[in-house]
């Protein structure tokens, strides 16, 4: 059983409210757009973080995380990218890699929209995190948290941490 907290859109922010559920999780996935190291930084310093860059992201970020993410949570095939869309408006890049080889679990981030959804048609559980940032056009500021068992994907919770400005 692996315990996941999943966050995108820090855009250099890093706080106290979201540590606490970093030292709750086994594993932190970010999903783009962490707009400074010094936010991957600390949160290795708790967990072991998987992550993607994102659109704002420079080439310091860009040399530490791949565009696209794959890998296996046990026995759940993922895919994280940042900007992706989500069933069935993928973007093209998006729609090209889950086509090609489909993951059971298909992150992004970079909308600030709250979004989990299943594509049907693909198999495919989509999440999108929003964004857990104070910079953006996002009201309230979220994250994700689930448990990944075997190949079951469970327990999810929203997790809100207040108004974007707060």
């Amino acid at each position: 059983m692996t315990r996941i907290l999943l966050l995108s859109d820090t855009h250099s922010h890093m706080d106290e409210n979201i540590l606490k559920y970093v030292r709750q999780a086994d594993e932190i996935w970010h999903a783009g757009d962490i707009g400074s190291l010094a936010v991957t930084d600390v949160l290795q310093k708790i967990k072991p973080v998987r992550a993607v860059y994102g659109n704002i992201d420079n080439k310091d970020i860009q040399m530490e995380f791949p565009l696209n993410n794959r890998f296996k949570c046990e026995e759940v095939d993922v895919l994280m990218t940042h900007i992706g869309g989500y069933p069935p408006k993928y973007n093209s890049r998006a729609k090209d890699l889950i086509g090609e080889n489909t993951p059971k679990l298909f992150i992004c981030g970079h909308s600030h929209i709250l979004k989990v959804m299943w594509d049907k048609k693909l198999g495919v559980l989509h999440m999108n995190p929003g964004a857990c940032g104070k910079h953006g056009f996002h009201q309230v500021r979220t994250m994700l948290r689930f448990v990944i068992d075997g190949k079951e994907i469970k327990d999810l919770e929203i997790v809100e941490l207040g108004k974007r400005g707060g």
